[in-house]
């Protein structure tokens, strides 16, 4: 049984190829939503829609959603090392440990975010899909470091928009290899998928704007902790820049980093943390920052980097 979704296509999506329309108007990845304009689901105007069809502002869209399929729910659970940072009626930020997810998702079958704000008591913003109910933006599950989570509805709305608008401030701390020369700048290159390897990401002609801000906080015997300000945030955009000037994050051997260099420091994931949010409190419109300390694996890597 299919699902049947109809709606018009809105004025932003105006000549853009039918994949990726549908994939950002449904939040489908773009693989599932060429599946489903091969399988002729996807009718605009009346009309069938191939992959490569561009989208008409105003247009009537119809798409026949496949049912999903019945997921085992995970029962809420504590995050060991998952720190609360900020808490009041409106918001709750996280410090998210290496290994969590943000929320549930096809495939993933570890802990998360949303899962341990459960366990704990905390009553969480219903706004968003069901699985992601509160979550306004992301952390990979490889990635440490601060999320804020909105509790009250007008919080995620105001999150959401700011997000959108880039007004949020985000700041992370990456040690990368080598010395990057210039010792601060900005990497400006679009971001899409690998064109080989569909687990990774790229700089890639025709991607989304990615806008990578560093700057050289400390030089130490083969590598270089950096402050990142992000102002965009694409899917593995630190890595992916950083990587493609030449200085992959230490220990993101997915993004050619040195695996030998890794196991000498005893790191099985990307040194990266996010350190800071800044951004204009859902509730009283104040300044609000929150910041956050490196973890354990983090830290003993940096300073055995130190004393070599």
């Amino acid at each position: 049984m299919a699902d049947r979704r109809s709606l018009p296509v809105p004025d932003g999506l105006d000549g853009e190829r039918a994949d990726v329309g549908l994939s950002r108007l449904l939040g489908l990845s773009r693989t599932k939503a060429a599946d489903l304009l091969a399988d002729g689901a996807a009718h605009l105007d009346g009309r069938p829609l191939a992959k490569s069809d561009r989208l008409d502002s105003g247009g009537w869209l119809e798409v026949d959603l496949p049912q999903p399929e019945q997921q085992p729910t995970r029962p809420p659970e504590p995050v060991p090392g998952m720190i609360i940072r900020h808490e009041d009626d409106h918001i709750v930020v996280v410090d998210k440990p290496v290994g969590v997810a943000a929320h549930p998702s096809p495939g993933w079958d570890g802990p998360t975010v949303v899962g341990a704000l459960a366990a704990a008591g905390y009553r969480v913003a219903t706004s968003g899909a069901a699985e992601r109910q509160g979550i306004v933006h992301r952390l990979d599950v490889g990635t440490s470091g601060l999320m804020v989570v909105a509790k009250s509805e007008r919080a995620y709305t105001v999150l959401k928009q700011a997000f959108r608008d880039r007004a949020v401030t985000k700041i992370y701390h990456a040690l990368v290899q080598g010395h990057p020369d210039p010792s601060e700048g900005t990497i400006d290159g679009p971001i899409g998928r690998h064109p080989r390897h569909d687990y990774k990401w790229a700089v890639v002609a025709g991607g989304k704007d990615a806008l990578t801000h560093y700057s050289t906080l400390e030089a130490v015997p083969a590598a270089s902790l950096l402050r990142i300000d992000l102002e965009t945030g694409r899917t593995h955009q630190i890595r992916v820049h950083t990587a493609a000037i030449g200085h992959p994050c230490v220990g993101d051997t997915t993004y050619g980093a040195d695996p030998a260099l890794a196991r000498e420091l005893g790191l099985s994931r990307q040194w990266l943390h996010a350190m800071e949010l800044s951004f204009e409190h859902p509730g009283t419109g104040l300044p609000l920052t929150v910041e956050s300390e490196y973890p354990e694996d983090l830290d003993n890597a940096l300073t055995e980097l130190r004393t070599r």
